[in-house]
């Protein structure tokens, strides 16, 4: 019994992974719709380079779970039958597609229609990732995974981190980011039903035991926990909204430090999560 620490690559695999495809959607629609100037346009190129290095080491942090990299490419070997396969494949495709929008748009080898469409791609195949990777968990004999709340959490986490980190780096590019009060709402709506849905969650694991063990007692801290990450959460987004109800925008220092503490909440979430595993035979009680 304990917490999923253990578990660290997979934590900061799927948190950071969930983070960037947050961000690459509020950056994409900043260059789709936000009608910039060549210069801030190369400018916000220049700051997305960020979000591939953390897809980057995310990956590393995959591979270290897995143990070797032959292993990974183990891993492809059942492609559209294993949703682990599923979810290696589908984030290789969102890294490289966006990492090669990246590089031919640096090189200014793209044409503006031709690179408005592949953001769009690049946006859908990122949310096919999110998607991929909540089904690795849909697993019959593991009841704490095995229902909405794993794949509601996980896009959440997209919701509550991916449009900081995005408007982060919008104004680390020197944009004022003109929907930012839109953004921080979207946030706060998607932590306010991130806190409902452990209340809910932590009910409900009462419910659900074997002969053997009680999915209760696998984290006696589960309330503790999660207020440490609700607390967490807060004043990470206080960071993003305080200084923009004062000034109207934010510092890339002090967004900085709120994306540091928002991935540490939401590092404890996963852990909590991973930590809620246990396995059934044929029949579950509760």
């Amino acid at each position: 019994m304990g917490t999923g620490w253990h578990e660290w690559p997979l934590m900061v695999f799927t948190v950071l992974g969930q983070f960037v495809v947050g961000g690459v959607i509020i950056m994409g629609l900043a260059l789709i719709a936000g009608n910039l100037t060549d210069r801030q346009s190369r400018a916000v190129h220049g700051s997305m380079f960020f979000l591939w290095l953390l897809m980057g080491i995310a990956f590393i942090a995959s591979v270290i779970h897995l143990g070797t990299p032959l292993r990974a490419f183990n891993s492809l070997n059942r492609v559209g039958e294993s949703a682990l396969s599923n979810e290696i494949a589908s984030g290789a495709v969102f890294f490289a597609i966006g990492g090669i929008y990246w590089l031919l748009a640096m090189l200014n080898k793209l044409p503006q229609a031709l690179g408005k469409a592949w953001l769009v791609v690049t946006m859908i195949l990122g949310l096919l990732f999110i998607y991929a990777m909540t089904r690795v968990y849909q697993i019959d004999t593991v009841p704490t995974w095995h229902n909405g709340y794993t794949t509601l959490n996980f896009f959440l986490t997209v919701l509550i981190g991916g449009p900081l980190l995005g408007v982060l780096l919008l104004r680390a590019a020197g944009l004022e980011v003109a929907g930012r009060y839109q953004l921080v709402i979207l946030s706060v709506l998607a932590l306010l039903l991130s806190l409902g849905s452990a209340l809910m969650q932590g009910f409900e694991l009462a419910t659900i035991n074997t002969s053997v063990q009680q999915a209760s007692a696998l984290i006696p801290e589960y309330g503790q926990l999660m207020v440490w990450r609700l607390v967490l959460l807060v004043l990470g987004l206080g960071c993003w909204i305080c200084p923009l109800l004062r000034r109207g925008n934010a510092s890339v220092m002090g967004m900085s430090l709120g994306f540091v503490l928002v991935f540490a909440g939401e590092l404890i979430g996963r852990s909590v999560f991973y930590g809620l595993h246990m396995t059934v035979g044929m029949a579950v009680a509760g």
